[in-house]
Formats: C-alpha cells, structure tokens, sequence
C-alpha cells in the first residue's frame, strides 16, 4: 500500500524531533470489501504507545475508530499505560477525531516543524485548509 507515501511524501514521519521509519514499524491494515482502506502504525517503547500515524480512506464508515480499537487492545496486552500520538495545528479533523474518543490535549509543542523539515525537508508549509502547519499538538490517552 503507498497510503504512507501518498499522505506523507515519503515513509518517513517525523515527531516531537524523531524521524520514525514506517517500513521499520508494525501496522494494521484495514480491509473492507476485499480493500485497503486504513492504515494505523504504532511505536512501543516501555509502557508508552505512539501513534506514529493513522489513516483512513473512507471517513465516516468507523475505520480509523476500528483501528484505534485495535491499537488500545495491543497496547493493554503489552502493558503499555499511555497511548499518545502527534498531529500538527492545521489537522482539525485529528484533533475532533481524536479528542472524541477519549484523548486529551497534554502538550503544544510551538514552532516544532522548523525542526521537523529539518529532518524531512518535504513536509510542506501549508496544509488543511491552507493554514500555515507550525505547532505539534500532543494528545494522550491513559490505558
């Protein structure tokens, strides 16, 4: 599948200053219909799971709700205690999405992309809805 690709300009995302190699991550696909239609990747470190990033292609049929669910159970059974994941300040709908289903805001890491196109030059300045892409938004969720 070349969603990584697609969405990020390379397999390479970075967050809160670490470049994470999706080829290197585990994954869960979503398949509906015989298709792909969603990809979750995760980091465990200790007992912390980082949605390194996720990713539907049909919004609002549950696929990235299914694939959350899927990435909590994971994450319990390897004692992890906090699930948390990065998005940027243009990614409205992540923020909804997330904070929907349980996250919490911990962290606004101001101006954190002038480090990240440092490390990944292709991460483009503008994004959703044209609005300048600056900050990471950390949001958490305790297991």
């Amino acid at each position: 599948m070349d969603l990584i690709n697609d969405v990020w300009a390379s397999t390479r995302i970075v967050s809160k200053g670490k470049v994470h190699d999706t080829n290197e991550l585990p994954g869960i696909i979503a398949i509906h219909k015989n298709n792909r239609v969603g990809l979750i990747i995760y980091n465990i470190i200790g007992d912390e799971c980082e949605i390194v990033s996720l990713n539907s292609l049909k919004e609002n049929i549950g696929i990235g709700t299914a694939l959350l669910k899927e990435i909590e159970k994971i994450s319990t059974s390897k004692g992890c205690k906090r699930l948390w994941a990065i998005t940027t300040n243009d990614n409205i709908d992540a923020l909804r999405f997330y904070q929907k289903k349980g996250f919490k805001i911990v962290a606004i890491h101001l101006n954190a992309l002038e480090q990240s196109r440092r490390l990944k030059p292709e991460i483009p300045f503008l994004g959703s809805n044209d609005i300048e892409i600056r900050d990471e938004i950390e949001l958490e969720k305790t297991l």
